[in-house]
Parts: C-alpha cells; structure tokens; sequence
C-alpha cells in the first residue's frame, strides 16, 4: 500500500478511510465482556476484520497474523492482565501498532497499576476520557466514577501532552472536543454526540477504530488517530440525524449503519479537524 500523507482535513478523513477499506486490517482486541460485541461490529461496518482472543495461550500466535492489536482494560484478572502485557510486548518486537485504553483508570488501586504496566510496553495510541488521561499521567488519583469521565477533556490536555512526551506515544483525550496530541502538536476533533455516552462500550469501540486506522498510516498515527475520531463522531451524529427515535438504542444500530453507509460527500462536508497547536 502506497504511503499516505495525511492532512489535518474532512478529505484526508475520506481518503485514508477508503485506505483502511482496501487494507481491510485485522484488528486483534483484547477486550472487556461488555464490549465484544459492539466492537467486533464497529470494525466490521467500518470495513476491517475483528479477532477476539484473550488466552494467554494464543494471543502472540495472533499478534503475529494480525495488522494491529488493541488492549482494552476493562475486564481485569492475572491471568488478562499476563495476557495483554504479553500480547503488548509481541506487538512491539514485530514492528505492529498497538492501542491503549485504560478503562476506568484510578478508579482502584489494581486498575491503576495494570493501566501502567500495559503503558510501560510502548503502546502507539493511548485513547481515553479525561479522567482516566488524568489518572494514567499521574495528575489526579481521583474522579473516576465507575468508566465514566467526571473531567472536561479540556482539563486533561496537560496531562496528555506530559504523558505522551515521558510514553513516546500518541494521546488521545475524549470528550465535548477530542484531543490528540503528541506532546507538542495538538489536534481537535468536533465530531461526535453526548448520547455515545449513553451506549456502553461506545468509547471501546472507538479506541479499536484507531488501532484500525494507524494500520494504514502509520509513520502519521497522530493523523490516523484524529481521523478515526471524526469519523466515528461524524457517523454518530448523521446516524442519529437519521433515525427512527433520538435515543441511544436507535444511535447504537445508526451508528453502525453509517459507519457502512457513509459517503465522500458526506464525510468531506461533516469532518471537522483542526490543528490547535
């Protein structure tokens, strides 16, 4: 696949998708009971190939035929936890991205320090709200309620920038406006809908979508994470502009529909990225 030379715009979102669409990558998720489903979904209407492995017997034979591999924190027991830091670990020796999310970090000792074992084995991306961004750079070891985000995304910039300088990683900070950062430069994301909020495993969902999209660009997984955030918010809000009620039970199957269905117009006029610094 040719290189991409992604820009900060509704047409890079559009084009780097239909590069995601040819590559057709294989995400392996390591991943939580609640959000298996709407994960391997997500992937699938988008255009990829979900694998659902966990056994600590298996998951580096997956590593090693998959195009990237996401960690989800969310379901945690010693063996899991064995299991993502090894799958992890064989992501890097192969030269394949890997993705992050540290699901209700700083909600409990145990979460805490799992969250930060799986980020001393060099993840790609590191998507979470702003509360568990917070949590995971050290800045505050409280307002975690449940997996639910009780900071503006906004508050937890800071953190980010700090975190993904000491990580060499990306950060991606969700909320009202996304935020991806690198420690220096900083991309926004207008995209999305205050009902994602009400689906589980929305966010979980979304985090496999980056790993998805770092696939086909990743010398820019800056870019590719921006891209992968607008589009999902982009398909969140015309799904529900589309459907039958406004309730979260109708976005959940719209959301899946127009991750199917979208098209270049579309996507070109309802993207919004922005380069904030």
């Amino acid at each position: 696949m040719p290189t991409i030379d992604l820009k900060p715009s509704a047409e890079s979102c559009w084009e780097l998708w239909q590069a995601v669409r040819a590559k057709r990558p294989l995400v392996h998720c390591i991943t939580n009971f609640v959000s298996m489903d709407i994960m391997a979904n997500v992937l699938l209407a988008a255009g990829c190939s979900p694998a659902m492995a966990h056994s600590l017997d298996e998951v580096e034979a997956f590593v090693g035929i998959s195009s990237a591999l996401l960690v989800n924190m969310g379901t945690l027991s010693p063996e899991w936890v064995a299991a993502k830091k090894l799958a992890a670990r064989r992501a890097v020796e192969l030269g394949k991205p890997w993705v992050l999310d540290p699901v209700g970090c700083g909600a409990t000792p145990v979460r805490t320090a799992s969250c930060l074992q799986l980020l001393d084995c060099r993840p790609t991306v590191v998507r979470g709200n702003a509360s568990e961004i917070l949590a995971l750079a050290g800045a505050a070891g409280s307002g975690v309620r449940g997996v639910d985000s009780t900071a503006a995304s906004r508050d937890a910039l800071e953190a980010a920038k700090q975190l993904a300088v000491a990580h060499k990683c990306i950060v991606a900070v969700s909320g009202e406006v996304d935020y991806v950062t690198d420690g220096t430069a900083v991309v926004g994301v207008r995209n999305g809908h205050e009902l994602l909020t009400l689906i589980t495993a929305a966010g979980c969902s979304l985090t496999a979508l980056i790993a998805a999209f770092v696939t086909a660009a990743p010398q820019q997984p800056l870019l590719a994470t921006a891209h992968a955030l607008a589009v999902f918010g982009l398909a969140a809000e015309e799904g529900l502009r589309l459907a039958p009620r406004p309730g979260p039970g109708s976005l959940r199957v719209a959301l899946l529909d127009m991750l199917h269905l979208m098209d270049q117009a579309t996507v070109k006029a309802g993207a919004r990225i922005e380069v904030m610094a």
